[in-house]
């Protein structure tokens, strides 16, 4: 092989224009193309194994496409075409042994993206029915996402696999956020709560009586060194959070996060969270809110989106709007009526509501949702950004003051 030069327009011979020598840009070649340059490319031996991990999951995306894997024999006219000489797996080489191989020759992001589309795209659920394989399996975002997508698909033997993924995923969730959010959002009220429970119309005087009744002096003054106030103080700083999670089969990313943030702000003091799930249909899951892992095997992904339907849920429940927040996390597709959504988005905003719009993000966490819609959502009172959920406590935080 040889290249041209960009700049000089010579050729440079044994190197690429990426600056890969031939051998190198070869062996490349051999392994993203498999069979198919099985006769004008060899394997090097060194290379055996990526091989053969390869070809047992990305043999399947030829099959799909109607080519049949053959013995190293031509076809005859008309039967379709043979790829290339025997498999170098044998027939038992079981998912397990996939992973472990794949997970021991690839770099850890690049086994996460394999392990993906095996489950995603080519269907390899069997992973999930292998004790062993659902622990070798990576937890991630993105195999939760592709999980909870095929999920209605899965045999009945996948379902406890699936929930133990689910579960490593969402601990991992956790670990990561529950800091942030205690940070952002717990210290921000436990200060307000400190500051609002010592004022004159919240003091209790027969309680302080009798917590102080062990200090009169000889005198029979009383020497008050224990303030207490009435405990209503407590319950007017309760805030509520409704959060509105669309599950059309776009967000299933975003479902997952919101699952977990909700689990999170539920184990806070002075919060009460209220979880709404909705496509075309409204589903209140607000007795899970405290099990994201629950919330996201029960969801249903899929169907259309009416928001409208869902902020006018939201409206009803509503008790104390000046300590509400109505979180909306979708991609602002609308698919009901639009003026209608507005309407009860400016209703809300009237009453003292507070609105957020969390758009939805993509896998590379690049901002994907109606701008137009969204626009028009600012515009009738809701606060619209695109923020990771590290941001999102942030953003509450500074709202729950």
């Amino acid at each position: 092989m040889s290249s041209t030069d960009a700049l000089t327009g010579t050729r440079t011979a044994g190197t690429t224009t990426t600056g890969v020598s031939d051998e190198e840009a070869a062996r490349r070649w051999r392994l993203v193309l498999g069979r198919y340059a099985a006769e004008q490319l060899t394997v090097p031996p060194e290379d055996a194994g990526l091989e053969r991990t390869l070809r047992y999951l990305y043999d399947r995306e030829y099959t799909a496409r109607g080519h049949r894997t053959g013995r190293g024999e031509h076809d005859k006219p008309g039967g379709g075409g043979s790829l290339d000489p025997s498999s170098p797996r044998g027939v038992d080489w079981t998912a397990l042994g996939w992973l472990g191989e794949a997970r021991s020759l690839f770099p850890r992001d690049t086994f996460e993206r394999m392990q993906v589309e095996a489950v995603g795209r080519y269907g390899l659920t069997e992973l999930l029915a292998d004790e062993g394989a659902v622990e070798a399996l990576e937890p991630s975002r993105e195999l939760a996402t592709a999980l909870l997508q095929v999920r209605g698909r899965l045999e009945p033997g996948a379902a406890a696999g699936l929930r133990r993924v689910i579960e490593r995923v969402v601990e991992d969730v956790v670990r990561r956020l529950r800091p942030r959010f205690v940070t952002a959002v717990g210290g921000r009220l436990d200060r307000s709560r400190r500051s609002m429970h010592r004022v004159a119309r919240n003091f209790d005087g027969k309680r302080t009586l009798r917590a102080n009744l062990g200090r009169i002096d000889a005198e029979g003054r009383m020497v008050v060194e224990d303030l207490r106030f009435s405990s209503r103080a407590k319950r007017a700083l309760t805030w509520d959070v409704i959060v509105l999670v669309d599950q059309s089969g776009s967000m299933a990313a975003s479902l997952l996060y919101s699952a977990v943030c909700a689990g999170i702000l539920s184990g806070l003091p002075g919060i009460d969270v209220r979880l709404v799930l909705f496509d075309t249909s409204v589903v209140d899951m607000s007795h899970l809110s405290h099990d994201p892992v629950s919330v996201l095997l029960t969801a249903q992904l899929g169907g259309g989106t009416d928001i409208g339907k869902a902020v006018r849920y939201a409206e009803q429940e509503v008790r104390n709007p000046s300590r509400t927040v109505v979180a909306l996390v979708s991609d602002f597709e609308e698919g009901g009526s639009l003026s209608g959504l507005l309407a009860a988005v400016r209703r809300l905003s009237s009453s003292g509501v507070k609105l957020l719009g969390l758009a939805a993000l993509d896998e590379a966490a690049e901002p994907v949702y109606d701008r137009a819609t969204a626009r028009r959502l600012a515009d009738a009172g809701m606060e619209i950004a695109a923020l990771t959920p590290e941001r999102f406590a942030e953003w509450l935080g500074e709202v729950l003051t």
